[in-house]
Parts: C-alpha cells; sequence; structure tokens
C-alpha cells in the first residue's frame, strides 16, 4: 500500500471474496445479538418473513468486471441502512475491476468517512474473482470522519458448521462464533452454505433491517406455511422480527449471505461515489476532490499502482 491514510489512500474496498486471500474491515460499535435463545423464550419470538424478492441480471461495470446489483437499482433504490450491494465476477489474469475513485460519506468494510480515493483490482491471475460488494450509510455524525481500516485474512474470519449448516461470520454472531469485524453503524453479514435437508434460525435484532442475497442454489426462508423458496441472485427483504428460519430443501447446496443493520432513518442524498444527507453536501464533496480539500488534500495527481495497470 502506498500513501499516508490521513487523507487518501490507495485501499482495495473491504469486498467480501469468497475465496479471499484477505478480507479489509473497520469497525467501532458491535452489533446486538441474541444468540443461545431457547425453549419458552424460542416461543415468543417472531420469524421474519419475505416481504419482496427482486431478480439481479448481469451486467458491466468498471473495467472488464461483470456485475449483478442486488440493492441501489430501481425497484430496491435504498434499503437503509443498505446504500448497494452488488454480486460481482472478474477475468482469470486480466486487469478487470475498478481503477481509482473517490469515495465519501458511507462504509463498506472500509470507512470512506470524510474522505478516501482507491482503486478495487482483484489480483486474480490465479483464478476468477468472485465477490459481494456491500454500501453501509453513515450517521450525519460519522459521515466527515478520518477514513480508517481493519485488515483480516481469511483465517482470521470465524467459521462453524453444525447439522449441514455451514456459516463464515463476516460480521456479527453465529453457531456461538463471533465477528472481530465490527461497523460504525451496526451491522451483522453471515455467509451461509446449507447441505441437503439443513435447517437453521438465526437470531437477528429486531427492528433491524434485514436481507438475504441468494448465491448458488435455491433457499426456501421464512416459518412453516408461509416459507418462500428462493432461487440464486436474488435480493430478498425480510419483514421484522427477531430470527430468520432457513432451510434447503432442494439436492443442490445452497449459498446465499444473511446482511441485517440497524436503520439510521436519516434523509439519503447519493451522487456517484458520495452519499451525505444534503444536496448542498454533495456540492460540497465534488469540490472538495476536485480542489484537493477537507479530506482530498492528496488526491491531486495521485495514482495507485494496482489501479492503473493494465
Amino acid at each position: 500500500m502506498d500513501g499516508p491514510l490521513t487523507a487518501m489512500k490507495m485501499l482495495r474496498r473491504c469486498t467480501w471474496l469468497f475465496r479471499p486471500s484477505k478480507v479489509l474491515a473497520y469497525s467501532t460499535c458491535p452489533p446486538k445479538v441474541y444468540e443461545g435463545d431457547t425453549g419458552a423464550a424460542r416461543a415468543t419470538m417472531a420469524g421474519r418473513l419475505v416481504v419482496k424478492s427482486v431478480a439481479s441480471v448481469e451486467q458491466d461495470e468498471g473495467v472488464g468486471a461483470r456485475v449483478r446489483r442486488g440493492v441501489g437499482r430501481h425497484g430496491l433504490h435504498n434499503l437503509d441502512p443498505f446504500l448497494m450491494m452488488d454480486e460481482f465476477r472478474t477475468t482469470p489474469g486480466s486487469a478487470a475491476g475498478f481503477p481509482d475513485h473517490p469515495h465519501r460519506g458511507f462504509e463498506t468494510w472500509m470507512t470512506a468517512g470524510r474522505g478516501v480515493v482507491h482503486s478495487e483490482m482483484p489480483v486474480n491471475d490465479a483464478g476468477p474473482a468472485h465477490g459481494l460488494q456491500l454500501w453501509v450509510n453513515l450517521r450525519a455524525s460519522d459521515k466527515m470522519v478520518e477514513p480508517a481500516y481493519q485488515e483480516l485474512r481469511a483465517a482470521d474470519i470465524p467459521k462453524a458448521t453444525r447439522d449441514g449448516v455451514t456459516v463464515i461470520v463476516v460480521s456479527g454472531e453465529a453457531l456461538g462464533q463471533k465477528s472481530k469485524v465490527y461497523t460504525r453503524t451496526p451491522t451483522m453479514y453471515l455467509d451461509f452454505r446449507l447441505a441437503q435437508g439443513a435447517t437453521h434460525s438465526q437470531p437477528v435484532p429486531q427492528g433491524w433491517t434485514g436481507m438475504v442475497y441468494t448465491l448458488a442454489g435455491a433457499v426456501t426462508l421464512g416459518p412453516a406455511g408461509v416459507e418462500q423458496r428462493v432461487e440464486a441472485h436474488h435480493t430478498v427483504v425480510l419483514g421484522d422480527g427477531d430470527h430468520v428460519i432457513m432451510q434447503n430443501q432442494d439436492l443442490e447446496e445452497a449459498h446465499f449471505v444473511l446482511v441485517a443493520g440497524e436503520p439510521l432513518n436519516e434523509p439519503i442524498v447519493k451522487h456517484g461515489p458520495f452519499v451525505m444527507n444534503t444536496q448542498e453536501e454533495i456540492e460540497e464533496a465534488i469540490s472538495d476532490f476536485r480542489n484537493g480539500t477537507n479530506g482530498f488534500e492528496r488526491a491531486k495527481g495521485w495514482k495507485s499502482q494496482n489501479g492503473n495497470r493494465r
């Protein structure tokens, strides 16, 4: 990595790669979880229902990347606090990805805060890069914090398997495993694989926004009698409740992520890589980037090493 963090830095955006060499993350606020509720307590819990399911169509984006957009598109513009979720693929051996660009006002697992410039060019000579990218909004009080990140290798991310259910705990808690990764906006991010016939009930804080993005196979979601089967490459919006019931009733393994976060209930104004609360703040962000001020002092003339390879 080159360049100091204080104003801007080449940062590989903290995306979740399914066979990653590393995952980057930053956080300060641990999410509240309800792991281990059983018996009489379980009887009072409300299972979350599927309220909307939207298919994601693959399209070109960036340089040589193929993207399926789940959130941040027509039909599902925002899902507070989530601003965007993409499933992406790049071709092995190619200089594909997203060259140098700025951000302000949100976090992935990197907190952009007042401003960063970085590139997202996965090193994929050994095989295709396949992963997910999630944009999480920041509170108005956090939008101009100093940028920051935490680096974690795949081996540092907790993983658990029980009764045909395997989960990688990127953020939050599941099957007795708790992640080291937390975000300024409290977020749960769980990567599930369910074998044929497997069933799991995952606690989720009541009042949090919840969604599932399906990657392969089909998963059945919801309480008995109102459950819905969802095939791959769909974004599923979940109703409120404090747990999600998930089943694999098919032969093929079901692979999906469960994402939940505390809604901010604040105005959202987006312009490309900037996410603020007012149009005036967006105009300020554009001006700061162009003029190299207020967080972008070192952006002028800076180029990353990997973001400009061809």
